[in-house]
């Protein structure tokens, strides 16, 4: 097994020459072809192969249609019990089209319009757009300085929300974007309770989940005591390079499925056959694939790592312990609160801007590492030019 591994071409390999003439996607599309996109959350990998033939079938034989989702439901249950001993019942979920599609049905359930959505900032951009855009509001409460969960601070801000009557529900990313934190069983057993005791409904989005580095495991939120109440949404997007295939899954705790099941039933028609079918694919048949994907970001991590200390006097990588996503501190070499922007103009490297991460954002930016580590030596080398 050893030796097969060794001899497979590398999947975060593809040159940059064949990513500019191959890709068609927001990642390749929206900068000018001398910028090298380190942004958004696609990676710059070769395709799943369980994935291409299952697709490719499809459209082949003309199946094209609308979706029937149980099976895949079943595929995820299944994987979530081989990789981290999570059993749950597939019968009790909800299928939708994508995860925020997902946060944005069960915000609806647990909240009122204009009610508050706790998040811990710098987290995923995209949670402050998804509560606007469903008429609740942001409250924030950071993470700490070690970029961990901030129980006392999230405590404060249950206690104080709910004292006014609110209905309130906490945004959890687990494992956290962009700082790759993977929460421990202690610390979400720890939110459970605080959120127990303060009536707040936990919603964790763990599209990240299969991608736990080694030296970190994955917890899944409704595995720990306590969380019952809570929801998970997920799906294969992030880890199978799967965004434009579209399908993700909600799973409620054991006390939250009559609440989920007061969904309509027309939300469930979202997520896309093709999307279905590759989703299945991957959960099934895709794990050899991903587990050699995780190895190939691990080694990517660490290059990143040596790369901002050898060529980014000043700069502060906080080395994730999951995701393909990195946090780095730009606050000291000079670029300004939103060192993103200077990096693309003068560098031509497109990074995710801090602030849009919320509280803690100014001064850094979030690299997708996903992707060769030639192109990866290229980024930080064009980065460290402006820096001299």
């Amino acid at each position: 097994m050893g030796e097969t591994r060794r001899t497979q071409p590398p999947i975060l390999g593809v040159s940059l020459a064949d990513l500019r003439r191959d890709r068609t996607s927001v990642k390749w599309g929206v900068h000018g072809s001398d910028v090298i996109p380190m942004w958004i959350a696609e990676m710059d990998c070769a395709p799943c192969p369980a994935v291409v033939d299952a697709v490719s079938a499809a459209v082949s034989r003309g199946d094209t249609g609308y979706a029937l989702t149980e099976e895949y439901a079943v595929q995820v249950a299944a994987f979530a019990d081989a990789e981290w001993g999570w059993d749950f019942d597939p019968r009790t979920t909800t299928r939708v089209a994508d995860v925020l599609t997902g946060v944005t049905h069960l915000l609806g359930l647990f909240t009122d319009a204009g009610g508050p959505v706790v998040v811990s900032p710098p987290v995923y951009n995209a949670f402050y757009e998804v509560i606007e855009a469903c008429g609740r509001r942001v409250v924030e409460a950071p993470l700490g300085a070690d970029h961990r969960l901030d129980l006392e601070r999230l405590a404060e801000v249950f206690a104080g929300l709910t004292a006014e009557g609110a209905r309130t529900a906490y945004l959890l990313s687990n494992p956290h974007n962009p700082t790759g934190t993977v929460h421990t069983p202690a610390e979400l057993e720890a939110l459970a309770r605080v959120a127990d005791e303060h009536g707040v409904r936990v919603l964790s989005d763990e599209i990240h989940g299969p991608l736990v580095l080694p030296t970190s495991t994955f917890t899944p939120y409704l595995t720990v005591p306590g969380t019952e109440r809570g929801v998970t949404v997920t799906s294969a997007s992030k880890a199978w390079n799967l965004a434009g295939l579209k399908a993700a899954i909600i799973v409620p705790g054991d006390a939250a499925v009559d609440d989920v099941r007061r969904l309509h039933p027309f939300v469930t028609f979202g997520a896309s056959h093709l999307g279905v079918i590759a989703q299945t694919a991957a959960y099934r048949d895709g794990r050899g694939w991903l587990h050699r994907l995780v190895d190939e970001l691990d080694a990517n991590r660490h290059l990143l790592a040596d790369l901002v200390a050898e060529q980014l006097p000043g700069a502060r990588l906080v080395v994730p312990e999951s995701t393909y996503l990195a946090w780095l501190d730009l606050t000291d070499v000079g670029l300004g609160d939103d060192p993103a922007g200077e990096v693309l103009r003068r560098a031509r490297v497109a990074l995710s801007p801090g602030p849009i991460f919320g509280c803690g954002g100014r001064g850094h930016a979030r690299v997708n590492y996903a992707t060769s580590p030639e192109i990866l030596r290229d980024a930080v080398g064009r980065i460290a030019s402006i820096l001299e």
